[in-house]
């Protein structure tokens, strides 16, 4: 009996090893890239760029879809993964400091753009001084409505603040032209504020929920360029490596862009 166990457990052992010598061979070979990414649009999208890449990259491409956000990372550094795609910069910016993962961004896939909005006003010039603006409560969503904010020239942060890893609050608001009144609530509740604030700076997904359209009724949307923005990631040895040039380009190509136009209508916008 325990003749055969020993057997068996050096079967699994060697067709692991085999397993694992084909694959990296594979991938030596540029014909098989293990990406990570989570199940919902992300996964979605790659599919088309998986097409892309083996048609006109001569990449196969194998997608491994996650259902939370900390495990692409982890199997990303331990080498279970070639790359992965699913999380913007600040996040993975924050991943690497708490868990020294050696990981780095090559190459932008798409926002969900963060918006303002309004009930009362057509353009954000026609604010009047004094307006009372909504902004989502929680650190991460706050800081990036603020960055949004400071982009349209209705604030200025505090030298620092909103960048590198420091969310800004309103108590960074350093300078204020239109003595805007920011009043913090949770995201989910700032759709139903509308009628209440003069704007309000809403996430897409709760936008979308209220029957807004980013494209059509926001006055102002956050850059495709802005650091929320996703990302595809890699460690930062592979970052120089042909295959990786080459799956940026599959997904950064006109097939993708015209999918993710066509399919989302604005709730997601190609950020290259």
């Amino acid at each position: 009996m325990q003749r055969r166990h020993l057997l068996q457990t050096f079967s699994l052992l060697t067709a692991g090893a085999t397993l694992a010598a084909a694959s990296s061979l594979a991938h030596a070979d540029g014909k098989l890239i293990r990406l990570g990414t989570v199940a919902g649009p992300d996964a979605q999208v790659w599919q088309v760029a998986q097409q892309v890449a083996k048609q006109k990259k001569g990449l196969t491409v194998k997608l491994i879809e996650f259902n939370d956000y900390v495990q692409p990372n982890a199997a990303l550094d331990a080498g279970d993964l070639d790359a992965n795609s699913f999380q913007h910069q600040p996040y993975l910016d924050s991943q690497v400091k708490q868990r020294g993962y050696k990981l780095v961004s090559v190459g932008l896939t798409y926002i969900s753009p963060m918006g303002v909005y309004s009930q009362k006003f057509k353009a954000l010039k026609d604010l009047p001084r004094g307006a009372r603006v909504a902004v989502p409560n929680d650190p991460s969503n706050e800081n990036r409505a603020l960055l949004l904010l400071q982009s349209q020239g209705l604030i200025q942060l505090k030298p620092g603040a909103g960048v590198n890893g420091n969310n800004a609050t309103a108590l960074d608001v350093a300078g204020n032209p239109k003595g805007l009144k920011l009043t913090e609530l949770d995201a989910a509740q700032l759709p139903r504020t509308l009628g209440d604030v003069d704007a309000a700076v809403v996430n897409t997904n709760y936008a979308l929920a209220a029957g807004l359209q980013p494209t059509k009724d926001a006055l102002a949307l956050e850059d495709i360029h802005s650091p929320y923005a996703n990302i595809i990631v890699v460690r930062a040895k592979d970052k120089d490596q042909p295959w990786v040039k080459k799956l940026v380009a599959a997904y950064q190509s006109p097939e993708v862009k015209a999918y993710i136009d066509k399919t989302f209508k604005g709730a997601m916008v190609a950020a290259f």
